[in-house]
Protein backbone atom coordinates (compact mmCIF):
# COMPACT_ATOMS: atom_id res chain seq x y z
CA UNK A 1 0.00 0.00 0.00
CA UNK A 2 1.26 3.41 -1.60
CA UNK A 3 1.67 5.65 1.75
CA UNK A 4 -0.40 8.74 1.22
CA UNK A 5 1.45 12.09 1.39
CA UNK A 6 0.21 15.92 1.65
CA UNK A 7 0.78 17.41 -1.37
CA UNK A 8 -1.39 20.81 -0.87
CA UNK A 9 -3.01 22.49 2.27
CA UNK A 10 -6.75 23.78 2.46
CA UNK A 11 -7.21 27.34 3.14
CA UNK A 12 -8.40 27.07 6.55
CA UNK A 13 -5.85 24.97 7.51
CA UNK A 14 -3.22 27.94 6.30
CA UNK A 15 -5.25 30.39 7.69
CA UNK A 16 -5.17 28.94 11.15
CA UNK A 17 -1.00 27.94 11.19
CA UNK A 18 -0.56 31.56 9.84
CA UNK A 19 -2.29 32.89 13.62
CA UNK A 20 -0.12 30.36 15.40
CA UNK A 21 3.18 31.58 13.97
CA UNK A 22 3.38 27.73 12.65
CA UNK A 23 4.12 27.81 9.08
CA UNK A 24 6.38 29.41 6.79
CA UNK A 25 4.42 31.01 3.45
CA UNK A 26 6.79 32.07 0.64
CA UNK A 27 4.84 34.13 -2.24
CA UNK A 28 6.58 33.46 -5.17
CA UNK A 29 4.72 36.38 -7.16
CA UNK A 30 6.78 39.35 -8.28
CA UNK A 31 7.89 41.94 -5.65
CA UNK A 32 5.55 44.79 -6.63
CA UNK A 33 2.80 42.08 -6.79
CA UNK A 34 3.80 40.97 -3.22
CA UNK A 35 4.66 44.46 -2.01
CA UNK A 36 0.84 45.67 -3.04
CA UNK A 37 -0.59 42.81 -0.95
CA UNK A 38 -0.29 39.27 -0.10
CA UNK A 39 -1.28 36.56 2.47
CA UNK A 40 -0.25 37.76 5.91
CA UNK A 41 3.23 36.84 7.48
CA UNK A 42 4.10 35.41 3.76
CA UNK A 43 7.91 36.21 2.64
CA UNK A 44 8.79 36.85 -0.92
CA UNK A 45 10.88 34.64 -3.44
CA UNK A 46 9.94 35.66 -7.16
CA UNK A 47 10.31 32.65 -9.26
CA UNK A 48 12.82 34.82 -11.68
CA UNK A 49 14.91 35.36 -8.12
CA UNK A 50 15.76 31.24 -7.85
CA UNK A 51 15.72 30.89 -11.42
CA UNK A 52 18.68 33.38 -11.39
CA UNK A 53 21.17 30.62 -9.80
CA UNK A 54 19.32 27.75 -8.37
CA UNK A 55 22.17 26.15 -7.35
CA UNK A 56 22.20 23.94 -4.28
CA UNK A 57 24.17 26.28 -2.56
CA UNK A 58 22.35 29.06 -3.37
CA UNK A 59 19.30 27.46 -2.75
CA UNK A 60 20.30 26.72 0.51
CA UNK A 61 21.09 30.84 1.66
CA UNK A 62 17.48 31.67 0.29
CA UNK A 63 15.78 29.38 2.27
CA UNK A 64 18.12 30.49 5.74
CA UNK A 65 17.09 33.89 4.97
CA UNK A 66 13.71 33.35 4.94
CA UNK A 67 13.77 31.92 8.16
CA UNK A 68 13.50 27.74 7.19
CA UNK A 69 15.46 25.13 9.47
CA UNK A 70 14.78 21.74 8.66
CA UNK A 71 12.00 21.19 10.53
CA UNK A 72 10.05 24.00 9.48
CA UNK A 73 6.49 23.47 7.72
CA UNK A 74 6.44 25.31 4.35
CA UNK A 75 3.26 26.64 2.32
CA UNK A 76 4.07 28.05 -1.58
CA UNK A 77 1.19 30.16 -3.53
CA UNK A 78 1.50 31.74 -6.47
CA UNK A 79 -1.16 33.35 -8.95
CA UNK A 80 -0.33 31.19 -11.84
CA UNK A 81 -2.28 28.05 -11.28
CA UNK A 82 0.28 26.39 -9.15
CA UNK A 83 3.06 26.10 -11.23
CA UNK A 84 5.48 28.44 -10.16
CA UNK A 85 4.63 27.49 -6.24
CA UNK A 86 4.95 23.72 -7.89
CA UNK A 87 8.60 24.89 -9.23
CA UNK A 88 9.91 26.60 -6.09
CA UNK A 89 8.28 24.00 -3.79
CA UNK A 90 10.03 21.01 -5.49
CA UNK A 91 13.39 22.91 -5.59
CA UNK A 92 13.34 23.00 -1.85
CA UNK A 93 12.55 19.85 -2.13
CA UNK A 94 15.31 19.02 -3.71
CA UNK A 95 17.44 20.24 -1.22
CA UNK A 96 16.40 18.28 1.13
CA UNK A 97 13.05 20.01 2.96
CA UNK A 98 10.22 17.23 3.41
CA UNK A 99 7.85 19.38 5.07
CA UNK A 100 6.28 21.55 1.91
CA UNK A 101 2.82 21.55 0.31
CA UNK A 102 1.13 23.64 -1.98
CA UNK A 103 -1.53 26.22 -0.95
CA UNK A 104 -4.47 24.15 -2.90
CA UNK A 105 -5.44 27.40 -4.86
CA UNK A 106 -4.21 30.68 -5.93
CA UNK A 107 -3.81 33.82 -4.56
CA UNK A 108 -6.73 35.27 -7.12
CA UNK A 109 -8.93 33.01 -5.09
CA UNK A 110 -7.75 33.97 -1.53
CA UNK A 111 -8.45 37.19 -2.40
CA UNK A 112 -12.23 36.36 -4.53
CA UNK A 113 -13.34 34.55 -1.05
CA UNK A 114 -12.21 37.47 0.75
CA UNK A 115 -9.71 36.12 3.00
CA UNK A 116 -6.92 38.14 4.90
CA UNK A 117 -4.24 39.82 2.93
CA UNK A 118 -2.00 43.03 4.31
CA UNK A 119 0.92 44.60 2.42
CA UNK A 120 3.68 44.14 5.76
CA UNK A 121 6.44 42.41 5.29
CA UNK A 122 7.53 40.33 8.03
CA UNK A 123 10.81 40.19 10.29
CA UNK A 124 11.97 37.48 10.03
CA UNK A 125 15.15 35.98 11.91
CA UNK A 126 17.65 34.04 9.64
CA UNK A 127 17.85 30.17 10.42
CA UNK A 128 20.17 27.03 9.08
CA UNK A 129 18.79 24.51 6.81
CA UNK A 130 21.11 21.36 6.39
CA UNK A 131 21.84 20.32 2.61
CA UNK A 132 20.77 16.55 1.84
CA UNK A 133 20.63 17.36 -1.61
CA UNK A 134 17.46 14.80 -3.10
CA UNK A 135 19.28 13.78 -6.54
CA UNK A 136 16.71 10.74 -7.03
CA UNK A 137 13.56 13.76 -8.08
CA UNK A 138 16.12 14.95 -10.82
CA UNK A 139 16.25 14.20 -14.16
CA UNK A 140 19.29 15.51 -16.44
CA UNK A 141 19.50 15.35 -20.01
CA UNK A 142 21.71 12.24 -20.08
CA UNK A 143 19.68 10.73 -17.43
CA UNK A 144 16.79 11.13 -19.42
CA UNK A 145 18.07 9.93 -22.61
CA UNK A 146 19.81 6.45 -21.03
CA UNK A 147 16.22 5.98 -19.30
CA UNK A 148 13.29 7.18 -21.99
CA UNK A 149 14.10 3.49 -23.28
CA UNK A 150 13.63 1.30 -20.59
CA UNK A 151 10.05 -0.17 -20.09
CA UNK A 152 9.56 0.51 -16.78
CA UNK A 153 9.82 4.42 -17.74
CA UNK A 154 7.12 6.97 -18.52
CA UNK A 155 7.88 10.02 -20.13
CA UNK A 156 5.36 12.95 -19.90
CA UNK A 157 5.19 15.97 -22.20
CA UNK A 158 2.98 18.48 -19.83
CA UNK A 159 3.64 21.49 -22.60
CA UNK A 160 0.13 22.73 -24.70
CA UNK A 161 -1.20 20.21 -26.80
CA UNK A 162 -0.11 22.42 -30.26
CA UNK A 163 3.45 22.30 -28.78
CA UNK A 164 3.75 18.58 -28.14
CA UNK A 165 2.10 17.96 -31.27
CA UNK A 166 4.51 20.03 -33.47
CA UNK A 167 7.92 18.48 -31.50
CA UNK A 168 8.35 16.64 -28.50
CA UNK A 169 11.22 13.84 -27.38
CA UNK A 170 10.50 10.66 -28.70
CA UNK A 171 8.32 8.44 -26.29
CA UNK A 172 6.77 11.40 -24.68
CA UNK A 173 3.10 11.06 -23.98
CA UNK A 174 0.82 14.40 -23.77
CA UNK A 175 -0.55 15.37 -20.46
CA UNK A 176 -1.36 19.35 -20.68
CA UNK A 177 -0.87 20.93 -17.66
CA UNK A 178 -4.41 22.49 -17.66
CA UNK A 179 -6.37 19.07 -17.31
CA UNK A 180 -4.39 18.98 -13.70
CA UNK A 181 -6.70 21.09 -12.44
CA UNK A 182 -10.60 21.34 -10.94
CA UNK A 183 -12.23 24.19 -10.71
CA UNK A 184 -10.92 26.56 -7.96
CA UNK A 185 -8.04 24.11 -7.09
CA UNK A 186 -4.55 23.64 -8.44
CA UNK A 187 -4.72 19.73 -8.27
CA UNK A 188 -7.99 17.74 -9.38
CA UNK A 189 -9.12 15.29 -6.24
CA UNK A 190 -6.66 12.41 -5.76
CA UNK A 191 -9.26 10.11 -7.27
CA UNK A 192 -9.97 11.93 -10.34
CA UNK A 193 -6.41 12.17 -10.46
CA UNK A 194 -5.64 8.69 -10.79
CA UNK A 195 -8.25 8.17 -13.32
CA UNK A 196 -7.14 10.72 -15.20
CA UNK A 197 -3.45 9.83 -15.60
CA UNK A 198 -4.73 5.62 -15.64
CA UNK A 199 -6.45 6.97 -19.04
CA UNK A 200 -3.25 8.09 -20.30
CA UNK A 201 -1.40 4.83 -19.49
CA UNK A 202 -0.04 6.40 -16.30
CA UNK A 203 0.03 4.19 -13.68
CA UNK A 204 1.91 1.33 -10.88
CA UNK A 205 5.61 1.45 -10.17
CA UNK A 206 7.21 2.88 -13.22
CA UNK A 207 9.09 5.70 -12.41
CA UNK A 208 7.73 9.05 -14.35
CA UNK A 209 9.66 11.54 -15.28
CA UNK A 210 7.97 15.07 -16.33
CA UNK A 211 9.25 17.87 -18.67
CA UNK A 212 7.77 21.20 -20.03
CA UNK A 213 8.75 24.34 -22.28
CA UNK A 214 12.02 25.71 -20.31
CA UNK A 215 12.21 25.89 -16.31
CA UNK A 216 10.06 23.07 -15.56
CA UNK A 217 7.43 25.25 -14.07
CA UNK A 218 4.29 23.06 -15.55
CA UNK A 219 5.91 20.01 -15.64
CA UNK A 220 6.42 20.57 -11.69
CA UNK A 221 3.08 21.12 -11.27
CA UNK A 222 2.91 17.43 -12.80
CA UNK A 223 5.42 15.99 -10.35
CA UNK A 224 2.98 17.04 -7.45
CA UNK A 225 -0.16 15.75 -9.57
CA UNK A 226 1.56 12.33 -9.82
CA UNK A 227 2.33 12.64 -5.74
CA UNK A 228 -1.00 13.58 -5.08
CA UNK A 229 -2.39 10.30 -7.18
CA UNK A 230 0.16 8.09 -4.86
CA UNK A 231 2.58 7.72 -8.12
CA UNK A 232 6.08 8.56 -5.86
CA UNK A 233 8.53 7.31 -8.37
CA UNK A 234 8.30 10.51 -10.25
CA UNK A 235 11.44 12.85 -11.29
CA UNK A 236 11.48 16.41 -13.21
CA UNK A 237 13.69 17.25 -16.20
CA UNK A 238 14.05 20.87 -14.51
CA UNK A 239 16.15 22.12 -17.60
CA UNK A 240 12.88 20.49 -20.11
CA UNK A 241 12.26 20.75 -23.61
CA UNK A 242 14.08 24.20 -24.24
CA UNK A 243 17.71 22.48 -23.26
CA UNK A 244 17.41 18.92 -24.67
CA UNK A 245 16.56 21.13 -28.04
CA UNK A 246 19.98 23.19 -27.44
CA UNK A 247 21.55 20.37 -27.16
CA UNK A 248 20.67 18.93 -30.51
CA UNK A 249 19.24 15.80 -28.83
CA UNK A 250 16.26 13.64 -31.00
CA UNK A 251 13.00 15.21 -31.21
CA UNK A 252 9.94 13.93 -32.99
CA UNK A 253 6.38 15.11 -34.92
CA UNK A 254 3.21 13.49 -34.19
CA UNK A 255 2.44 11.35 -37.07
CA UNK A 256 -1.46 12.05 -36.77
CA UNK A 257 -1.52 15.34 -35.75
CA UNK A 258 -4.91 16.21 -37.94
CA UNK A 259 -6.23 12.96 -35.27
CA UNK A 260 -5.80 13.34 -31.61
CA UNK A 261 -8.29 11.31 -28.90
CA UNK A 262 -9.61 13.13 -26.61
CA UNK A 263 -11.15 10.86 -24.75
CA UNK A 264 -8.46 10.70 -22.10
CA UNK A 265 -9.56 13.84 -20.51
Amino acid sequence: MTQSVKITSDVDSVRSEIRDNSIRVIDVRREGDYKQDHIPNSVNLPLATLLSDDSPENVLKLVNSMGIDDETPVVVYDDTFGALASRVAWTLEWIGHSNVTLLETTYGNWKSLGLESDSKVPDVSKKDHSMNLQSDILATSDYLESAKTRDDVILIDNRERLNYLEQHIPGAISLPYRTLASDDKILRSKEDMKRLLGNRGVSGDSEIITYCGSVGTLSGLAYYALKSAELPNAKLYVRSFKEWKNLQKPTIKQEDANYWDLSAE
